[in-house]
């Protein structure tokens, strides 16, 4: 693993060094602890460091001090090289935030040992993380299409209304629906339904922006939420989603099955503000784009 160790001793410094590597970890070695800090403020940055406790700068226990402040995750597992040995140094250092101390000079087996705790500490935690991001996307996205669920596209609506109110913007806002969808699933089954439904989403994704955001609203319906878009470039953006809907047949078990789209387009500009007025003007929208044919996009300021 990647390991931070900060030592003013540049004797020490290069043992240390050697012996971590000589047990195949990455290391980047400093020589103060005001250096230490700048690694471990960084974003990608390693999760474990061994620190000497009296260094120019910045000490040991003010690092830990900074590294416990701070937000966010990765943990970083903090061992404190210490010539201190008394009751209460040890109280203090445990105190703002270290995670174990070892002294000074250091035995290359305990060092060993003490790794391997920190490891399996950081090992737990990145388990737990992973486990806490899968519960959050379970609860957010659509199992079938991996798109934001209904819930947390009409969470993300309103965070980007109030956005764009606060930055005087205009957001657009696209309700669509694949037509006579319920015709495929009773020609071709459920399971090709549900085929089409997750190939629809890819290209959705794939013909939005990259800070365009959208979900399953419910059934075959989608809701794109696109922010700083005026009237011109949200009705361009549901035109290039239909067409990328629309021109190529869907690839299933069952053969080719042509798949067209409607959508209905409204912009916070032409609408009160309110969310569920905003979202009921792209329904009113959609729905006059499938009573004139289907296949097409209508405009909520074009009634």
């Amino acid at each position: 693993m990647k390991i931070l160790i900060a030592e003013d001793s540049a004797t020490s410094r290069r043992l240390l060094e050697a012996t971590l590597r000589m047990w195949g970890h990455e290391v980047i070695a400093v020589e103060d602890g005001a250096k230490a800090w700048q690694v471990l403020e960084q974003p990608d940055t390693t999760t474990l460091a061994i620190l000497d406790w009296i260094m120019p700068e910045m000490d040991g226990l003010e690092v830990c001090r900074r590294v416990r402040a701070r937000d966010g995750t990765p943990y970083i597992y903090v061992i404190l090289l210490t010539a201190k040995n008394r009751k209460e140094d040890i109280v203090l250092a445990m105190g703002t935030g270290a995670d174990d101390i070892i002294g000074k000079p250091f035995d290359p087996e305990e060092l060993k040992v003490r790794i391997r705790a920190g490891e399996r500490i950081l090992e737990l935690q990145a388990n737990l993380l992973a486990v806490q991001e899968s519960l959050r996307r379970q609860a957010t996205h659509d199992a079938l299409t991996d798109l934001w669920n209904h819930g947390a596209i009409m969470e993300l609506l309103t965070r980007e209304l109030a956005r764009t109110v606060r930055e005087a913007q205009s957001l657009g806002v696209i309700m669509g629906d694949l037509d006579h969808f319920k015709r495929i699933n009773d020609t071709y089954g459920h399971q090709t339904g549900d085929m089409v439904l997750k190939e629809a989403a890819k290209r959705l994704r794939e013909s939005i922006r990259e800070y365009d955001v959208a979900g399953r609203y419910g059934g075959e319906e989608f809701l794109l939420v696109a922010p700083n878009c005026d009237h011109q470039q949200v009705a361009e953006l549901a035109e290039r989603v239909r067409k990328a809907i629309t021109d190529q047949p869907f690839s299933t078990p069952n053969g080719s099955i042509p798949v067209t789209m409607s959508l209905g387009v409204t912009t916070s500009g032409s609408s009160p503000g309110a969310i569920g007025h905003l979202v009921e003007e792209a329904d009113q929208a959609l729905y006059r784009a499938k009573h004139q044919g289907r296949n097409r996009v209508a405009l909520a300021w074009a009634e």
